[in-house]
């Protein structure tokens, strides 16, 4: 392992495995439902387990993954949860076709949140409207069925808040999962609600300005999540993540803050459980 990697990186996460066998945490954010698993789903899920990952939560992408949601789910009863949403690199322009079949699952499954959510114009422009306007029928989704939301946010932080300004319901509760904004970007998401953050591997990378948000955000709400299959944090980078990976990001965070794992454990599970109404 380079050293040039571990330079910033506290005693503890020099070496390969960390031992947390007295601290328990949640991966609030994974996707290991998708094909990148399909070989070895059931290590992916031991290793999680083995490493301390007490719960892991599914978002949702678009109609096609809701049956490998649903079935995980099943598989692993009280270990998975899932949400419904339509993420917006899948809103085009039958965005409403796809919204009216998704509506009735809600019913169907026994979601803990609508997600994932939001505007992503990194790539592309083109459904940005369509982007703005599925993200307010989802919203709207959120008051209606008294659920929170995710939000995926990138190259869209300014059309998100114009969609929440101009909401006709009261806003919603929820989370801007895998957050990598300004302290400034902070304060404008809090004049809109008081939302939860999510902090992934991006945390451990060399040249990441994440650290430097975490007392700015404050342990009260911060949630742990991988992203997975993407984002693998130090000293897995680069390799395919898996929610396994939750204890270096624990530590990191503990270690920015100068607070020991077990708390930055404990009160990231409490504000997922309180955010999403789990019972841990």
């Amino acid at each position: 392992m380079p050293s040039r990697l571990l330079s910033h990186l506290p005693t503890d996460l020099q070496v390969a495995t960390i031992d947390f066998k007295h601290t328990t945490m949640l991966d609030s954010h994974s996707h290991f439902y998708c094909d990148a698993f399909d070989n070895d789903r059931e290590a992916v899920v031991a290793r999680a387990r083995e490493a301390g990952v007490r719960h892991v939560i599914l978002p949702n992408e678009n109609l096609e993954s809701v049956p490998r949601l649903a079935a995980m789910r099943e598989q692993y009863p009280g270990y998975i949860s899932m949400t419904l949403g339509l993420h917006p690199e899948d809103v085009h322009d039958d965005y409403h076709d796809v919204l009216d079949q998704m509506h009735p699952m809600f019913d169907q499954y026994p979601v803990i949140a609508i997600g994932e959510i939001g505007i992503d114009l990194y790539w592309d422009k083109t459904w940005r409207i369509q982007q703005q306007h599925a993200l307010d029928i989802q919203l709207h989704w959120c008051h209606e069925l008294d659920l929170p939301f995710i939000i995926h946010c990138r190259e869209g932080l300014d059309d998100i808040l114009d969609v929440i300004d101009h909401l006709d319901c009261p806003v919603p509760r929820g989370v801007f999962h895998s957050f990598t904004g300004t302290p400034e970007d902070v304060a404008r998401i809090r004049q809109r609600g008081d939302f939860y953050f999510g902090v992934n591997g991006i945390v451990t990378f060399k040249k990441s300005a994440v650290p430097q948000l975490l007392p700015v955000i404050g342990l009260d709400r911060l949630l742990l999540e991988t992203d997975s299959p993407y984002l693998a944090p130090v000293p897995n980078r680069g390799k395919r993540n898996e929610s396994a990976n939750i204890p270096y990001i624990n530590a990191f965070i503990g270690n920015a803050l100068g607070v020991n794992p077990e708390e930055v454990s404990a009160a990231t599970d409490r504000n997922a459980a309180s955010l999403f109404g789990l019972e841990l």
